[in-house]
């Protein structure tokens, strides 16, 4: 339950804005999410009726004593036990701040979490959560393919700082895994973190998150899942055993392509720890796009189940394209263990596919590419427009060529995250780009024949 404390209604309203917060009515009990997000972790009352929570553009709070500040500083960084019948005070926006404190209640309904955190961006709450969890000279076991900056993060700069990290493929499966930390184990670099992403980026396979997460547990260890690319509606990890569920909120969550922030949510005792760093660090959310998140939640369900029926109709129709060689989607499994971890741990395949042009390179990608008219060539996914782009040249630049090679990442793959626009004009559209593959390059012919008959004559 939210308690905010030391908000100050105007007098006249007579509410007295600093005492304990009652419960949430029983009223909400039962609710679905897409209801509560309306309104739940916030009453008018508390801010002069507005229907919305206003946007709290402030920097520091003010205390009514000295002593009261002294023991929300001593709470706040657990040099006291809180009272549990004393609501926690306002003290700084890096600390705590009213709209950052109204999105986390909202967020934890999707994921049934105990607790949330939100960040300034989803590479905040990954890094922010790693450091947390993992001291130096213990280890973290991923998964491969993942996003690039995850994989700079866990290859290149926690490495550097002392933190033991092992990959995996997407499609290992937990036995696998287990091996890898009993090595960890013997080398004396104990694994404290089983990080997935699942569906990966960008091929989309699925990896087993109920198995990893037995792995993770027998070895002492906690299993961390980054739901970006599914989203809350169709997967939730911490329903199959992982500990901390992490998003780019920028993504489905914001779904506006107008805001960059992240999130991460678990059991309170989890989220505390995380949220120690995150006061540290500095990497907490500002107020106006925790209020700008908070207005995109309340369409959320709306976009995301738009987004993913117009990929099922695009996948179906670009499995019978002659110029697409394969489709990578998780409503189109391409083995039977991926179907049955499909089937496992989702309800749906979301909005995200990725597809390897047939005999093609990066010359014929940028093609395609370039000829994509209502989709916008742009990195991000998970917004209101379709967005398209290049893994091996942008996301996933950063992997060595020989390693994208090795995880699936091809010059001829292409990720599309569809968004809410009618899916005949999307389909015609690609339709368009795919056509002009072939014809540009009877173009270029044309013009290098033409340039040697110029010559000879």
């Amino acid at each position: 339950m939210i308690k905010w404390g030391n908000l100050l209604a105007a007098p006249t309203r007579g509410i007295n804005m600093r005492k304990k917060r009652d419960p949430m009515p029983p009223k909400y009990e039962g609710m679905h999410p897409e209801s509560l997000m309306m309104s739940y972790g916030y009453v008018p009352a508390w801010s002069e009726g507005s229907v919305k929570p206003p946007i709290f553009q402030t920097s520091t709070f003010a205390f009514e004593t000295a002593e009261e500040g002294k023991e929300f500083f001593q709470w706040a960084y657990g040099l006291k036990e809180r009272d549990p019948d004393k609501p926690m005070g306002l003290i700084y926006s890096r600390l705590n701040n009213p709209d950052l404190e109204i999105l986390e209640e909202r967020l934890k309904l999707w994921d049934e979490a105990e607790a949330s955190a939100v960040f300034s961006s989803g590479m905040s709450a990954i890094s922010t959560s790693l450091l947390a969890l993992v001291p130096i000279g213990e280890a973290v076991v991923f998964s491969r393919p993942i996003y690039g900056g995850t994989d700079l993060l866990l290859e290149t700069i926690l490495p550097e700082r002392g933190i033991v990290t092992r990959e995996f493929r997407a499609r290992s499966e937990p036995e696998e895994v287990d091996a890898i930390c009993e090595e960890l184990k013997a080398a004396g670099t104990p694994a404290k973190v089983i990080f997935l992403e699942t569906p990966a980026n960008p091929t989309m396979c699925m990896t087993d998150i109920g198995g990893m997460a037995e792995v993770a547990h027998k070895h002492g260890a906690l299993c961390l899942v980054d739901n970006t690319f599914m989203g809350p509606l169709y997967q939730k990890p911490l329903k199959h055993g992982a500990d901390l569920v992490l998003y780019s909120a920028t993504k489905y969550l914001g779904g506006h392509s107008d805001l960059v922030a992240g999130v991460a949510l678990g059991s309170c005792e989890l989220i505390e720890r995380v949220k120690l760093y995150r006061t540290i660090l500095g990497t907490m959310l500002e107020p106006f796009s925790a209020w700008l998140l908070m207005r995109s939640l309340e369409t959320a369900k709306l976009r995301i189940t738009c987004s993913r029926k117009n990929a099922e109709k695009i996948a179906a129709w670009l499995v019978e394209h002659p110029r697409v060689e394969k489709v990578h989607f998780p409503g189109l499994p391409d083995t039977a263990r991926q179907k049955e971890i499909y089937e496992k741990q989702c309800t749906g395949p979301g909005g995200m596919l990725a597809f390897e042009l047939r005999d093609a390179g990066e010359k014929e990608a940028f093609r395609f590419l370039n000829n994509v008219k209502l989709a916008k060539l742009a990195v991000s996914l998970g917004g209101t427009e379709s967005l398209i782009e290049h893994p091996a040249t942008m996301t996933h630049a950063d992997v060595p060529v020989e390693e994208q090679e090795a995880i699936g990442i091809t010059p001829a793959l292409v990720r599309l995250s569809v968004g809410i626009e009618h899916p005949d004009d999307l389909i015609s559209c690609l339709s368009y780009a795919l056509d002009q593959i072939d014809t540009e390059e009877d173009d270029e012919a044309e013009v290098a024949v033409a340039s040697h008959d110029e010559e000879s004559s």
